[in-house]
């Protein structure tokens, strides 16, 4: 396994694994790595030749008030973890080299990034954008992939790589979860273990907003809203949104039936701890 620093030299490397005809698969991260992260990287094993794994944690996504300098950074775990899964190749950049000195150059995905995240996040997807753009033109993947925890990034990214014409095919894969359903994520270290077990909530009211819309088959977007409000305000939560939406378009609904495939997303605060999730319907 090699570990890649300098963009020009990772660039000159896939060249010539692309000379040679591979196909490469990357999954781009933050570090931390996870069981979420191993089945984005055994999923790209199994459909690449090669399989990169960037280590970035982007500047240009944090707010000021956000976690950029307490994210945790456990590169040697993370390193180990690349090997044992197979990975070829570590990209992990410096800030300095991702954005230089008077960089002034961003990609901006605009409508599907005015609500959830993106309106709670602002510059939020400016800065998860203009990184995944950075990375396709630096590695030239033939599939990227990407986890549907992050659900509206997802949306984002595929909405980018179509209307600027990466030739990459984005891969959303599948929600990883504790077995008491907890979806994974590189920030449930922070939780106390009493706010561990109170965020099992949000996992509660997308099964419970799930279950009674199969039994109704069809429930105003407010009725559901209360709902999954009564689940986790009984949890001392502080919600941050709870957005219901067409999974495909993002497109705001009033009324949900089971025959309409619909992503129901919450954000909230457990402590100061802030977890996203959703749920497919």
């Amino acid at each position: 396994m090699k570990i890649i620093s300098k963009p020009v030299k990772m660039q000159n490397i896939v060249r010539a694994l692309k000379t040679k005809g591979n196909t490469i698969g990357i999954v781009p991260t933050m570090g931390a790595l996870h069981n979420g992260h191993l089945s984005l990287i055994k999923r790209a094993g199994r459909q690449n030749d090669i399989v990169i794994v960037s280590i970035f944690v982007n500047p240009a996504q944090f707010g000021p008030k956000e976690d950029f300098s307490q994210y945790p950074r456990p590169f040697g775990k993370d390193a180990a973890l690349c090997r044992a899964a197979g990975v070829d190749i570590i990209f992990v950049p410096q800030p300095r080299d991702m954005y230089p000195d008077n960089y002034l150059t961003y990609i901006n995905v605009e409508r599907i990034t005015d609500f959830m995240c993106g309106r709670c996040r602002p510059g939020h997807f400016r800065g998860v954008a203009t990184v995944v753009g950075k990375l396709f033109n630096i590695i030239m993947p033939d599939s990227a992939y990407f986890g549907l925890k992050d659900y509206q990034q997802s949306v984002v990214i595929k909405k980018m790589a179509v209307d600027l014409n990466f030739p990459v095919k984005i891969v959303a894969c599948p929600i990883v979860r504790e077995k008491d359903g907890l979806a994974l994520s590189s920030r449930n270290i922070y939780l106390a273990p009493a706010e561990r077990k109170k965020a099992l909530s949000l996992y509660i009211s997308l099964q419970n907003a799930k279950n009674l819309i199969e039994y109704k088959n069809t429930v105003s977007v407010k009725k559901l809203v209360s709902e999954i409000k009564k689940d986790l305000s009984g949890n001392a939560a502080k919600i941050d949104y709870i957005d219901i939406r067409d999974a495909d378009t993002l497109e705001e609904l009033k009324i949900i039936n089971k025959k309409r495939k619909t992503v129901i997303a919450i954000a909230a605060f457990f402590g100061s701890t802030r977890l996203i999730d959703n749920i497919i319907v």
